[in-house]
């Protein structure tokens, strides 16, 4: 059964990098206006609040862009669910380093929250039912792990990472190959023991790819009877039980009930990630 690896954590060499190119990016380390008109050793204290309910993510993002404050104090962890009004944490330190590293530190988890609670919604439907919820490559680019990250804080889970990850057989490689035999012969024989799946969209697809050996099939925008007679098809076969199975597309919070029971494995949600409004936090300073 396909499996791919999870992303439970930011590990901290890439975070510490991360951090730092989205930093010099907004030119924390020469913020004009800080520098003209805050005072090098002016001392603040404050706070950071969420203005809604959501799912928190980004507590490891915020330790490390105020890693040199004198103090920070957190109330919370991720994958937790606020309120309005809730303290995420509370600082104090120099005011031209809070100042100069705020709106990035905002920026950021205020995307990954909103995704750890588009997460979480779905997971929570399909909670019961056996089925994972995924996500897919739709990611915003430079910031993919963050974002593999917030769905597994919202109770979700990750689909390959990137394209060296797994084979995925799509129309368009299936086109340029010539045939559905062509592609899964050329993955089975010049990969590197990646599981192989394929994308397919008629019942007599699934006859050819098991006569030739997949690992797994993602069913494209099949509605609930079509996903059924497929599934009931690739488990008829002797290794059917092992063979991973997974919807994609068209399929939303509102119709997402159709696909449970039919026995598939999972469903990828590119809403996830590429649909998110981000959620409401701000940063108070306290005189």
């Amino acid at each position: 059964m396909i499996s791919y690896k999870q992303y439970s954590e930011i590990p901290s060499d890439y975070l510490s990098k991360k951090i730092n190119e989205f930093l010099e990016e907004d030119s924390a380390f020469n913020d004009r206006t800080t520098l003209i008109t805050v005072p090098p050793d002016r001392k603040i204290s404050g706070y950071i609040e969420a203005q809604s309910e959501f799912i928190l993510c980004g507590v490891p993002i915020i330790q490390e862009i105020f890693k040199d404050l004198d103090d920070l104090q957190f109330f919370f962890i991720d994958g937790q669910k606020l309120n309005d009004g809730d303290i995420i944490a509370r600082f104090s330190g120099n005011a031209r380093y809070i100042l100069s590293r705020e709106r990035v530190m905002l920026n950021l988890i205020q995307r990954l929250s909103a995704i750890a609670t588009m997460s979480n919604k779905f997971a929570l439907k399909a909670n019961g039912s056996h089925v994972k919820i995924l996500d897919t490559r739709k990611t915003t680019p430079g910031i993919r792990l963050f974002e593999k990250y917030a769905v597994v804080c919202g109770g979700a889970a990750n689909h390959r990472f990137g394209l060296s990850s797994g084979i995925l057989i799509k129309d368009n490689h299936i086109s340029a190959a010539g045939s559905i035999e062509n592609a899964l012969k050329m993955a089975k024989e010049q990969n590197e023991k990646l599981p192989i799946e394929l994308e397919i969209d008629s019942i007599e697809q699934i006859k050819e790819a098991m006569a030739i050996g997949v690992d797994g099939f993602l069913l494209d925008n099949m509605n609930r009877q079509q996903t059924i007679e497929a599934v009931s098809l690739i488990r008829s076969y002797p290794n059917g039980s092992d063979i991973f199975i997974e919807s994609s597309g068209g399929i939303n919070y509102d119709n997402i009930d159709d696909y449970f029971g039919t026995g598939i494995d999972a469903i990828s949600i590119g809403a996830l990630t590429h649909s998110v409004k981000s959620v409401n936090i701000h940063l108070e300073l306290e005189f």
